[in-house]
């Protein structure tokens, strides 16, 4: 979808950055890079279900959640939470109005990604997705989360939660996407 034609541009965009990330338990505010640097591609990111998107249009402060040291209450413990490993048993959307932050998620080897958003991205996290968040060095970030079904607040289930049937629905729909990949790649080889 050409830009001119559209509010906001599928999956390819400035507005977000994504690599495989180093094992460090140094400052999670920072990048975290591997050396040399492993960039994932958004083509990557939609084989595990992560989509995203440029938003071209004026703030909308419904649904709003502020994230600094100055505006998140209990910001610490706040913090510790959102980095934990968990999933949600509905999609998680996210239009980052101001400010920038890290979304890590797993790819299908169990390894972290870490997904850098900023001003104007809107990146969607699948239900069942183990994933965490953090501030980068900024130590700042306002996000709108978008919603279609039940509201605003969704519950985390911390890792391992391997038996939750939305975890099993994930795994279940990477591995079928992984199986009919493997044989269309199979079919062009012949």
């Amino acid at each position: 979808m050409a830009a001119s034609a559209s509010k906001y541009d599928d999956n390819k965009h400035d507005a977000m950055e994504a690599w495989y990330m180093d094992e460090s338990l140094e400052d999670h505010r920072l990048p975290h890079h591997l050396e040399p640097k492993d960039f994932v591609s958004s083509d990557q990111l939609k084989e595990l279900g992560v989509l995203s998107w440029q938003l071209k249009a004026e703030d909308d402060d419904q649904f709003v959640i502020e994230v600094s040291p100055e505006k998140l209450p209990n910001y610490e413990i706040n913090m510790k939470k959102f980095f934990k490993e968990h999933l949600h048993d509905k999609e998680e959307t996210h239009y980052i109005a101001k400010g920038s932050g890290y979304f890590d998620v797993r790819d299908k080897r169990d390894c972290w990604i870490r997904i850098a958003t900023k001003k104007g991205c809107i990146i969607a996290l699948p239900a069942g997705i183990y994933h965490r968040f953090s501030l980068d060095r900024t130590n700042y970030i306002k996000a709108v989360r978008l919603f279609s079904v039940g509201g605003p607040f969704l519950t985390a289930y911390e890792r391992p939660n391997e038996d939750l049937t939305v975890r099993k629905e994930y795994v279940e729909a990477l591995m079928k996407k992984a199986h009919v990949d493997g044989h269309a790649a199979e079919a062009e080889a012949l």
